[in-house]
């Protein structure tokens, strides 16, 4: 994997609620998947599991992508922008990404 631990707390940038937004990518179809939030703990979780761990801004708590579903996101790699304040997770997806048992979340286009 291409992210080190050691450097996460000078690199990356939490907000000032302690989150950073993660976009997930397929790594094959470079499809983006899903927008989701990272706590420093969640992060860690994450590089330490091999899966994607996010936390819930609404429920206040970690989540496993898949826990209950079984759509586990594997990380393949980490990078983060420029700025540090946002990071794309390049995973292989196992079954839909979206809740709503859709591949991608992105499924829906603005009215032309």
């Amino acid at each position: 994997m291409e992210t080190n631990l050691e450097m996460m707390p000078n690199e990356v940038k939490f907000d000032e609620r302690g989150l950073i937004p993660a976009i997930a990518q397929d790594t094959s179809t470079k499809e983006v998947l899903m927008l989701a939030y990272m706590n420093q703990e969640s992060l860690e979780i994450t590089l330490k599991e091999k899966k994607a761990c996010y936390f819930s801004r609404s429920r206040k708590k970690l989540w496993l992508k898949g826990e209950t579903s079984g759509h586990f996101q594997h990380i393949k790699s980490i990078k983060y922008d420029c700025d540090g304040d946002t990071l794309l997770l390049e995973v292989e997806q196992v079954g839909n990404a979206c809740h709503t048992n859709n591949r991608t979340c992105f499924y829906r286009n603005f009215p032309s």
